[in-house]
């Protein structure tokens, strides 16, 4: 977790700037005044936020404040009804989820999402074959995931809903880094799980962000996010509230306590 310059500031979802001064050049991932709706109900308002290249960023707040409707509306599932999201600096605010997806966004939702009657191999392979991605590649692909989830190769070939819980949640992340993406989604990445599974996805993270994968991390899990993020934003009420570094952050902090009650 970096310790780079700059200081916590309270800031509103409609201009909330980067900490430090690797501001705009290094946005790998721009949120810009983002608006949505579920029916008539008003879910974000005006939320702004930015990933860098290889960042690990976290997006914390209480149940039911728009932290996953923020990652929905940037992987295509949530159409905005205002604001722009910017992948690369181009603009991707409204693409569908597959062309999101093919860009260079992962998304692993918070409830997993894996194929439960499709072998651990078979949902690995599944977003490949629809490509057509060349057999020595996928080989390789699988290599690289085996390497990071060796419980997955031992169970290659059991189907994904016969798995436990922290392993339904390493094959939704390993499906997700399948596709090579330069940014990963992760939605209540450590919910339900025992504390050693909450360990290795920690360890999963900081593999990610060593490779160079960004991410962008939605976690109930206080502790984790700090230790893990270099970079946290507070939503509440569908708004960015404050941001901060993460090493200026502790678990007994005001601002913690402010925005999620603990």
């Amino acid at each position: 977790m970096s310790s780079g310059a700059g200081a916590a500031f309270i800031g509103t979802g409609t201009a909330v700037a980067r900490v430090g001064e690797d501001a705009r050049a290094a946005d790998l991932l721009a949120v810009d005044r983002l608006h949505t709706y579920y029916g008539k109900s008003h879910i974000l308002h005006g939320v702004s936020l930015s990933v860098g290249r290889g960042e690990v960023v976290g997006l914390l707040g209480r149940n039911g404040v728009g932290k996953s409707t923020t990652l929905k509306a940037i992987a295509g599932i949530v159409h905005p009804s205002a604001g722009e999201v910017r992948f690369e600096g181009r603009p991707i605010t409204g693409l569908p989820p597959h062309r999101v997806a093919r860009l260079g966004i992962g998304y692993v939702p918070e409830d997993r999402r894996i194929f439960p009657l499709l072998t651990v191999l078979e949902n690995l392979r599944v977003g490949l074959d629809r490509r057509g991605v060349a057999k020595a590649k996928k080989a390789l692909l699988l290599d690289k995931i085996y390497a990071y989830f060796p419980v997955l190769a031992e169970r290659r070939h059991q189907a994904g809903g016969t798995l436990s819980g922290g392993e339904q949640q390493m094959l939704a992340i390993a499906r997700a880094m399948m596709l090579e993406p330069k940014i990963i989604l992760l939605d209540e990445p450590t919910e339900g799980l025992m504390p050693r599974m909450v360990s290795q996805i920690r360890e999963i993270i900081e593999a990610l962000r060593g490779e160079g994968v960004a991410v962008l991390l939605v976690e109930q899990n206080v502790p984790l996010t700090l230790e893990a993020s270099r970079r946290i934003y507070f939503i509440e009420k569908g708004e960015v509230r404050h941001h901060a570094l993460g090493s200026q952050l502790h678990v007994g902090d005001a601002v913690i306590h402010q925005y999620l009650g603990v």
